[in-house]
């Protein structure tokens, strides 16, 4: 257990503590669990009711009375990370503050392609709500998802072929194409509506 795999700031301890106290648990425990979605981390942070079982191997932080359970995979990649609680124009919510890299990054061939996503291709797509980010590289070919506007969008096909592809092609000379890794059946705000799209 050690100080340096999470730390909590007051606005994210006192939080847990207002969420705790509305369900009447006076002991607050916490279940972290870090996942990987390409080039991002995924977060859960759930309280555990005072009658689940806890595996003490997996306690991972102890602080200000808190304790939080983790796996050893979390940890290694919550490790160092911030975490608070923002109140704020754009929405209240905990915000992790991560310095680790998903290991998709590590190659950096895919690092520079989120790159160019990040500095070229989302500043445009965020205009309609979207973005895109890389999920995996197999065969030279990259696989990017299209997300929030964009997902589900009647225009996301030609996005993604004339302004995604033919961008990263320019960029990043290792990759020999583009595919789309994009569920846009499951997309709940396009840019066009459903309607606009004919389905």
């Amino acid at each position: 257990m050690s100080e340096s795999i999470l730390r909590l700031t007051p606005p994210a301890i006192d939080r847990l503590r207002r969420i705790a106290a509305m369900q009447h648990i006076d002991t607050i425990a916490i279940r972290l669990d870090v996942g990987e979605d390409g080039a991002a981390f995924t977060y859960d942070l759930r309280l555990l009711p005072p009658e689940t079982e806890r595996d003490d191997a997996e306690l991972a932080l102890r602080c200000e009375g808190i304790s939080i359970y983790a796996s050893a995979e979390s940890v290694e990649r919550a490790r160092g990370t911030v975490l608070d609680y923002v109140d704020g124009l754009d929405g209240a919510g905990f915000r992790f503050a991560n310095p680790n890299r998903p290991a998709l990054l590590r190659d950096p061939v895919a690092a520079r392609i989120q790159e160019v996503l990040e500095s070229e291709i989302n500043p445009r797509l965020a205009s309609h709500g979207g973005r895109a980010s890389i999920v995996a590289i197999r065969d030279r070919l990259a696989y990017i998802r299209m997300s929030g506007g964009c997902q589900g969008c009647g225009s996301a096909a030609t996005t993604l072929d004339h302004g995604i592809t033919k961008t990263l092609l320019e960029r990043v000379p290792e990759i020999a194409g583009v595919r789309d890794a994009t569920d846009h059946d499951a997309g709940t705000a396009p840019y066009l509506p459903r309607e606009a799209r004919g389905h």
